[in-house]
């Protein structure tokens, strides 16, 4: 109970910050460097603790189980997670073709529309889809559309390796990750809780 007590007077100390001026950013997130979905997760979870409404929308994962999927049921009802692929895409041997692949990322396209104008959502996170659109499962004139036609309070966070140019023109904010080391390739596989 002492330690509650110190928590709320402690949080009753800091100071919160109001811009003047609230903006929807267009963020990206792209690079060869791990950590691209782990980051925008991050902006998951600081937006939930001031109550935001958050969608995760993954373009291309689906195949295989990830500890975020149900650590984002522990984030309802503010935060809901789409997995709409049908796994990796262009990484090994998929049992789908490319079409079922696009169709599936088209699918998640649609979705991405209907939320982005339900306006329930203040964060909308649309992981890998930087991957989607160099692998020609959704069109660049499709994310254009989904910048252009954005809500002006609503952040938009764009996810995956080799980020588009145009894209990247676009957005607010560009965080580009870096591989410097990794243990996949010191033969180490990937670790629960870490990679996955």
């Amino acid at each position: 109970m002492k330690d509650k007590m110190q928590n709320i007077e402690f949080k009753q100390k800091l100071k919160v910050y109001e811009p003047k001026k609230k903006v929807g950013l267009v963020v990206v997130i792209t690079g060869n460097g791990k950590g691209k979905t782990t980051s925008a997760l991050g902006m998951a979870l600081r937006a939930t603790g001031y109550n935001m409404k958050v969608c995760i929308i993954q373009f291309i994962k689906g195949d295989m189980y990830s500890g975020e999927f149900d650590g984002i049921k522990r984030l309802a009802p503010n935060v809901e997670i789409h997995i709409t692929g049908r796994g990796f895409v262009g990484i090994g041997v998929s049992s789908y073709s490319h079409e079922e692949h696009r169709a599936n990322a088209q699918d998640a396209i649609r979705l991405a529309r209907d939320k982005m104008t339900s306006g329930e959502f203040d964060l909308i996170i649309l992981d890998e889809i930087n991957n989607a659109l160099k692998l020609e499962l959704v069109d660049l004139s499709q994310i254009i559309e989904l910048i252009d036609n954005k809500p002006p309070l609503l952040h938009l966070v764009f996810t995956g390796r080799d980020a588009h140019p145009d894209v990247i023109k676009m957005a607010h904010t560009v965080t580009e990750m870096k591989d410097v080391k990794h243990a996949m390739s010191q033969g180490i596989e990937p670790q629960k809780g870490i990679d996955y």
